[in-house]
């Protein structure tokens, strides 16, 4: 089972993702913004406001990625 120990913003819609096998990747998610509750993360100052919960990224409004989404994503972009 795979999760998300650590998040870090680095710029637009890019996180640094440290999953908990070790794996960091950078992944940008603005691709993914364009319905529903994730269309708020459009906003780049919210974006930013993410935390670490339910071991993936969260944003106050409830949006999420789940882990495994996320490792598949950065397999695709790197």
């Amino acid at each position: 089972m795979i999760w998300v120990i650590d998040a870090t913003y680095i710029k637009d819609y890019t996180l640094r993702i440290t999953f908990n096998d070790g794996v960091r990747k950078d992944i940008n998610l603005q691709d993914e913004l364009d319905e529903g509750i994730f269309n708020k993360l459009k906003d780049k100052e919210y974006f930013k406001k993410f935390h670490i919960s339910a071991n993936t990224v969260e944003w106050k409004n409830g949006a999420d990625f789940a882990p495994e989404f996320l490792r598949k994503i950065a397999e695709k972009q790197h």
